[in-house]
């Protein structure tokens, strides 16, 4: 038995949110009582340290058929083989990185959502991975104790099932699963693939606003939690588990998506990408790409992140007497970019779709020579309207290691450096 997954959401981020599948099933008054309601058991989920300050605490209680604890005991586990927690077996060279998108599994090649994840790079902040997928997880339910989970689809749709309910996210949305939080990837539309940002430090949050103000870039009523929906049932099922960067299996004979109700803010989420209020220069010259940020995890040092996630949406370009696509420059942070939709307004060619580019600590990256040229000649008279897009970036403060299969994959653009070949002297001292 299972209750119908519910096309609601709750709205709102960081919420303390409250929701039943049953009438009555969570208690009224007591997160504990010594009979919890339908004869559930109560089980606290806790996403930070329990003294953490009130406005960074996470936590959610569960009202569920059976505890998370019955299950059997973890086995090493061949599953997730490529997806990696270490990312230093060979040096990553300081050149630009590009690659194709992954290749979608063949008919003959079943793979789900866990087994169809490559990991591209990452550092003691991220894991950074892709994955390709052609079958719905069946019989098996997932979770990730090193991280939350920020997901972004680029082709087809996932039914992401989990403990606290069920979300559905297309491509140009965005989810994010909290670190040990239990749920099986479905797809609706066959065939999958997308982008992963694996957190291992503090939680992703909205950015302050600053100077910006009260209104701007992703607003949190636009974030939808999921409404509780419970499976009943019983059979032999697969517990997969990603602890200490390795992977384990144990058995159960029902399913742990059994949470009748629950109440907290320990939540997946989704966001649609598309509702990102852009901000930009209306007079001359154009910001940092911080203004782009949707979402970063905080480090102990003000104003540096461990992980920002930035997306560059449709927006309209008005800034007069300025090289409007991004410059050429050279950054601090190692820079992950992916591209759902569309082209992205910095590259004429050969940045697609489902593809993924590595600019790292201190290496010169840009424009290439097309898009340069044309910038340079255009009438900046009349503004761009930058329509058909949607670009992202994972950003870190330190350089992202590549993995070997990600130096060595067959989708590797090894030419990807000629792009910025075409760019030729115009330098003359007699003319200014």
């Amino acid at each position: 038995m299972s209750t119908t997954p519910s096309l609601e959401y709750q709205s709102g981020f960081g919420n303390e949110f409250a929701t039943e599948a049953l009438p009555g099933a969570l208690p009224a008054g007591r997160n504990s009582p010594q009979r919890a309601p339908y004869g559930l058991y109560a089980e606290q989920l806790s996403g930070t340290a329990f003294t953490a300050p009130r406005h960074a605490n996470r936590r959610s209680w569960l009202y569920r058929i059976r505890p998370a604890a019955t299950h059997g005991p973890f086995e090493p586990s061949s599953a997730g083989a490529r997806w990696l927690s270490r990312y230093d077996e060979v040096p990553t060279p300081p050149d630009p990185l590009r690659w194709d998108p992954l290749p979608l599994p063949g008919e003959d090649a079943a793979t789900d959502f866990v087994d169809g994840m490559v990991t591209m790079g990452g550092n003691a902040g991220c894991g950074i991975h892709l994955y390709a997928a052609n079958r719905s997880m069946r019989d098996r339910y997932f979770y990730d104790a090193d991280g939350e989970l920020l997901i972004v689809p680029q082709q087809g749709r996932l039914e992401l099932a989990t403990e606290l309910g069920v979300l559905r996210v297309e491509p140009q949305e965005i989810a994010v699963v909290p670190r040990g939080v239990r749920f099986q990837v479905r797809l609706p539309d066959g065939a999958a693939r997308g982008y992963v940002c694996e957190n291992p430090g503090a939680h992703f949050r909205l950015p302050d606003l600053g100077v910006i103000g009260s209104n701007g870039l992703a607003n949190p009523r636009d974030f939808l939690a999921p409404v509780a929906a419970y499976e009943d049932l019983e059979g032999d099922f697969e517990l997969l588990a990603k602890f200490q960067g390795r992977f384990w299996s144990a058995r159960m004979d029902h399913s742990p998506l059994d949470v009748v109700a629950w109440h907290g803010n320990d939540t997946p989420y989704k966001y649609d990408l598309r509702r990102f209020n852009a901000i930009g220069s209306i007079t001359y010259d154009h910001p940092d790409p911080s203004i782009f940020l949707v979402l970063h995890a905080p480090s102990a040092v003000p104003g540096v992140d461990t992980i920002d996630f930035v997306a560059f949406a449709p927006r309209i370009l008005a800034m007069r007497d300025t090289f409007r696509p991004p410059w050429f420059h050279r950054n601090l942070a190692g820079e992950f970019m992916g591209l759902v939709h569309g082209r992205y307004d910095a590259k004429a060619e050969g940045f697609l779709p489902g593809g993924a580019s590595l600019h790292n600590t201190m290496t010169g990256h840009g424009p290439d020579a097309e898009t340069f040229a044309k910038a340079s000649a255009a009438d900046t008279s009349k503004p761009d309207i930058i329509a058909d897009t949607m670009a992202f970036m994972f950003e870190t403060p330190v350089a992202i290691q590549a993995t070997r299969q990600a130096l060595e994959s067959p989708q590797r653009q090894r030419e990807y450096y000629r792009c910025w070949q075409g760019l030729k002297k115009h330098f003359d001292p007699a003319k200014r």
